[in-house]
């Protein structure tokens, strides 16, 4: 099998045997036009293509000829079920590359080539793709690949400089292995990564823009010795949930974490706490002009009454099989002190996770912090609690029950009650 050939065999098994992004309310529908240029990245933004399509966007994609030679427009129209446009000079539209520019929510030029970014810097129209990017009336992102040292040479610098200067979101490069062989800044972002670039490209103008908003999210551990520790069960899946659909709506996030199992979404600050201690220390500096706080970490409510320097061994008498513990510091009633002499942050939802009697619970807790919201959940249920990719929450405000969520993604729980924030926000 040729070389080429063998390349788009592998493109196509890649996309085909990696679709499991799901639908994704900011992407559905919205018009996204991806001009590929002539780099071995082509491969990679296939897979960009494959899981915007897969979130519910509209691609459209621009294949310059240099691109054409490293994965044909059959792929991408494989993986968007879309026209691609690889000729400027077809009869079957008119004036094409003012209807793609006119259109589009956002170019995306994935990857851009040092040769593209020259052109779109000097504005030139030689292609098609050059030509709509001259007529987009969209914001436009370019994430650069090439290899060696060409991303540093001072032209390269220079039409970057420029583009920057103009408004053109820059998304990359990164370090690492390049063709060539040779390592260094010049690598295109991953698509994992220039996904959650997309995302904030297309968020700007959400319902919390301009907005500051903190979320804590996993768990918290307190040490028993240096290899020890008491925590619990939560994952941080949730609080990332939550943190990613304020990204979504335009804020500006601080995402407080515990370890958790998952990558931190693009976009958002992200200061990783162990102890209880560590983040109630972050909250409180971190909420001092915050718009909302969404206290979705799992903390841990106890610490052993004494740390071991070192590892506690089975035949150390003097520990036996008795721990004492102590009551953490509780992170909610320090914000309620805080906020009750400066006013911020402005709205505050906590969360509730509960085995028994939730609705109480959560009521009482809701009262007890001052909050204008809590999400009770019962982690015995089927499908809820930690470790799984689903929740189902009872939303308290002090004016009694707001909604109850049924059975859904963490993402869609963390989208509604975004909402709910963002609305009591907006209505002062």
């Amino acid at each position: 099998m040729p070389e080429l050939e063998l390349l788009r065999f592998y493109v196509l098994w890649f996309t085909f045997y990696t679709m499991d992004m799901e639908p994704i309310t900011l992407l559905k529908n919205k018009r996204i036009l991806l001009g590929v240029t002539g780099s071995i990245a082509c491969y990679k933004a296939v897979d960009l293509a494959s899981k915007l399509t897969q979130a519910g966007a509209l691609v459209d994609v621009i294949v310059t000829s240099a691109a054409a030679k490293f994965v044909s427009p059959l792929t991408f129209r494989s993986v968007t079920g879309r026209p691609v446009f690889d000729d400027m000079w077809r009869l079957d539209g008119h004036v094409r590359h003012v209807g793609l520019g006119e259109t589009a929510d956002l170019l995306l030029i994935a990857p851009a080539t040092a040769h593209t970014i020259a052109k779109l810097a000097l504005g030139l129209a030689d292609n098609l793709l050059t030509t709509t990017a001259l007529a987009a009336r969209c914001p436009v992102m370019a994430a650069p690949a090439m290899d060696g040292g060409m991303y540093q040479h001072p032209a390269t610098q220079a039409n970057v400089a420029t583009l920057r200067q103009r408004g053109v979101l820059l998304a990359g490069p990164v370090e690492g292995r390049m063709a060539s062989g040779l390592s260094g800044l010049g690598r295109m972002m991953e698509p994992s990564d220039l996904f959650g670039h997309v995302r904030l490209a297309l968020a700007r103008t959400g319902v919390l823009n301009g907005r500051h908003v903190v979320v804590t999210a996993g768990p918290t551990r307190e040490a028993l010795d240096p290899v020890r520790f008491i925590s619990n069960r939560s994952t941080g899946r949730q609080g990332l949930a939550v943190a990613q659909a304020a990204l979504d709506a335009g804020a500006r996030v601080t995402l407080i974490a515990g370890p958790v199992h998952q990558p931190i979404p693009i976009g958002a600050e992200h200061i990783a706490v162990t102890t209880t201690q560590e983040m109630a220390d972050a909250v409180c500096e971190a909420v001092v002009d915050a718009d909302a706080l969404f206290m979705v970490a799992a903390v841990a409510d106890f610490r052993p009454e004494t740390r071991a320097d070192q590892k506690i061994k089975k035949t150390d008498q003097a520990w036996g099989l008795a721990i004492g513990l102590e009551k953490t510091l509780d992170i909610l009633s320090a914000v309620k002190e805080q906020r009750e002499k400066t006013g911020f942050p402005r709205v505050t939802l906590g969360f509730a996770a509960e085995t028994q009697d939730a609705f109480e619970y959560g009521r009482h807790k809701l009262l007890r912090k001052g909050l204008n919201y809590i999400a009770v959940n019962d982690v015995t249920a089927a499908g809820a609690g930690f470790g799984v990719d689903t929740n189902r929450i009872a939303l308290l405000s002090s004016a009694g029950l707001v909604e109850e969520m049924p059975l859904q993604s963490k993402t869609a729980v963390a989208e509604r009650l975004v909402h709910y924030v963002a609305k009591t926000l907006n209505s002062r």
